[in-house]
């Protein structure tokens, strides 16, 4: 056993060495800084604070690193650093009303107050390969001051560098969500919110059903990409009675404060960079409530846009208890997408696979075996016809 253990100690240690050498490729090649992940990688950045629940882009990029791009692998090691931090404070909730908006589009609506603000996106890009990008250098720096072509201005400023944007953004952006609230053809309040309640914690205590919106609200922020994207494109192909309208889009920066309880005031942290997205759907009403529409919210670190897109329709779909509508597809039940939207369990449960199982498997082979032995002999009429044709070919 001693000789077994020691044996395998070694092998672990060669395997963390080819890891190693592998992660750092070709030495000719020049090594991949976490400065350059950070800056130029930024929305695998973002996408691994927001499900990894801890907001640093340099830890995130070095996972990200460590990892080899595994963006999984990489929330798991960012989670588990966060683990091994103190919990001194709870921040106020950040108001998002208040963001200084770098991104903010409205499909519901041409004209909304403030402006269509097109930002960084890829939606107005071609799909094709840009192979100028292979010349390592060929990049130059945006020129702040070079006038804009007129093609590319929205209908309240020119979009020419982020720091321009955020200097031109500290006015207050009215939500269109608010205008539908004011007509009464929006809920007036979030269904399953309790305002005087604690918030739930799930990084601290687990997920219980039924769920209350503020769990489930953290465990969809929390919850793979891929997954949601999934499961809210299924509530479009007709797994679920949703018709879902972008009600708004923004991306943007939000401060972060925290009540001093000495001094009696909250103050200011800092900002972070948040993606919010307010999805608008119909609801033709029941015995309580009229006919109207009805809101699915996401919110991520960063820009992470279709996944706070993903988000908002999955959180629409398990209103449906709430509204009085019938629990019948996917998206809808509670806990079958919670219970299986983490991917860090998610993978974690799948890649135990890989550990030994050896007693378990010998016993299962035994059963199969004497299973076998039990199992009726079938006649030589019974056998299959290529079996027959065989033998009589061989006779």
């Amino acid at each position: 056993m001693y000789v077994a253990v020691k044996g395998g100690e070694a092998a672990i240690d060669s395997a963390h060495q080819l890891l190693a050498e592998k992660r750092r490729g070709d030495l000719s090649v020049a090594e991949l800084s976490v400065k350059q992940i950070q800056q130029q990688l930024s929305l695998a950045v973002d996408r691994v604070m927001t499900e990894g629940s801890l907001y640093d882009t340099q830890l995130a990029a070095l996972a990200i690193k460590q990892a080899m791009g595994d963006t999984v692998e990489a929330i798991f090691l960012l989670r588990a650093y966060r683990t091994t931090l103190p919990r001194f404070s709870y921040s106020e909730a950040i108001n998002t009303d208040e963001m200084r908006i770098e991104r903010r589009i409205s499909a519901t609506y041409k004209d909304i107050p403030g402006g269509q603000a097109l930002g960084p996106t890829f939606d107005y890009t071609h799909r094709l390969l840009d192979f100028s990008l292979l010349e390592e250098g060929s990049e130059q720096p945006l020129d702040s001051t070079a006038e804009v072509p007129a093609n590319t201005k929205n209908n309240k400023k020119e979009y020419n560098s982020t720091e321009n944007i955020s200097e031109e953004n500290n006015a207050v952006y009215p939500r269109v969500t608010d205008f539908l609230r004011k007509d009464n053809l929006l809920q007036q309040q979030s269904l399953s919110i309790d305002e005087n309640a604690s918030c739930t914690d799930l990084t601290r205590e687990p997920l219980s059903y039924p769920a209350d919106r503020t769990a489930r609200l953290q465990a969809l922020t929390r919850a793979d990409e891929g997954y949601l994207l999934a499961l809210g494109y299924s509530t479009q192909r007709g797994y679920g009675r949703t018709h879902p309208f972008a009600g708004e889009i923004r991306m943007g920066q939000v401060m972060v404060s925290m009540m001093v309880e000495e001094l009696g005031f909250a103050i200011d942290l800092g900002e972070i960079c948040v993606t919010e997205c307010d999805m608008i759907n119909q609801f033709l009403g029941n015995q309580e409530q009229p006919p109207q529409f009805t809101q699915g919210y996401g919110i991520s670190f960063g820009f992470c846009e279709r996944k706070t897109m993903a988000m908002a329709l999955v959180d629409r779909s398990l209103q449906a208890k709430e509204l009085g509508e019938a629990i019948d597809t996917p998206a809808a039940q509670e806990e079958f997408v919670l219970s299986h939207c983490d991917n860090v369990e998610s993978s974690g449960f799948v890649s135990h696979l890989k550990l030994p199982h050896y007693v378990d498997f010998q016993s299962e082979l035994a059963l199969v075996r004497q299973m076998r032995a039990d199992y009726p002999q079938t006649s030589g009429d019974d056998k299959p016809e290529a079996t027959q044709a065989s033998g009589a070919s061989n006779g």
